[in-house]
């Protein structure tokens, strides 16, 4: 199996997004074959979140300076799009990106902050809202005008520490910290409306204080232009994102198996394919 091509230069990331995220995919695709692990369809739902963020959204990526935006993943497991995106963005090379999943690495299937362009280790679920929410509040008491983004899964609205985070920064009114939740509908075990069903899912948010906006997670523009408009009324902002589990691979698609599962060598060239046609 061919090695990820690094296709990407620094100084175009802002320009095709939509290119930015089909080459996302493919990487996780290659990778994920690879080391023959799975949490592929969770990084594919997110390919086009990240894609957003990585396109001009966050100012100061991979850079020491302390007025950077910071970014948690906090739906770790889906870490391998944010590899990607850093590999794309040249700073993670071809050979660091090959050693993801192997013995020694520190490209492992959850981000740790020693890597280069990762600030915050995450991957227990439900943590990594609390993590931002630090962040934002550092920021402010630094009398920095740095930003703070959150992706995390729908699933971890099921539990209770992230409500105890959307209550802190709704009451303290953290206006330079985005949380994007990632609405795909499912989660290691069940569809997400069975497990337990988070519905009106922005009205939860709305009631705690943040400024709630629902959008097609794959319209890139939409995601775009919610967040980089200005908070309403000094809050946080929380972008509820419809998103579809395993997107771009249509045997991936909203199948709870593929929360896990690896490819085989027939399946890896069928879902190349489809990326390649997005």
């Amino acid at each position: 199996m061919p090695s990820a091509q690094h296709v990407w230069k620094a100084d175009r990331v802002t320009d095709r997004p939509e290119a930015f995220a089909r080459e996302i995919r493919r990487i996780v695709l290659e990778q994920s074959k690879r080391a023959n692990v799975g949490h592929i369809g969770s990084a594919l739902s997110i390919a086009d979140l990240i894609a957003v963020l990585y396109c001009g959204v966050l100012r100061g990526v991979g850079t020491d300076d302390p007025g950077r935006d910071r970014f948690v993943l906090s739906k770790g497991h889906a870490a391998l799009a944010l590899y990607a995106a850093l590999h794309l963005c040249g700073l993670l090379s071809e050979d660091e990106l090959d050693s993801f999943a192997g013995d020694g690495t520190l490209l492992g299937t959850h981000p740790e902050r020693e890597l280069r362009g990762i600030d915050f280790t995450s991957g227990s679920l439900g943590q990594g809202l609390s993590t931002a929410c630090g962040a934002a509040l550092a920021a402010r008491l630094d009398g920095s005008e740095r930003r703070v983004f959150c992706l995390l899964s729908d699933a971890e609205c099921n539990e209770g520490s992230t409500w105890e985070a959307a209550m802190f920064a709704g009451h303290r009114r953290l206006g330079n910290l985005s949380a994007i939740v990632d609405v795909n509908g499912q989660q290691a075990l069940g569809y997400t409306r069975d497990v337990l069903d988070l519905e009106p899912l922005a009205d939860r948010w709305s009631a705690f204080g943040w400024d709630a906006r629902e959008v097609d997670g794959h319209d890139h523009e939409a995601c775009r232009a919610a967040l980089q408009e200005p908070s309403l009324d000094g809050r946080p902002r929380v972008l509820v994102a419809r998103t579809e589990f395993g997107h771009g691979v249509s045997f991936m698609t909203s199948r709870i198996e593929w929360h896990y599962l690896p490819l085989d060598d027939e399946q890896y060239r069928l879902a190349l394919a489809e990326v390649a046609g997005t």
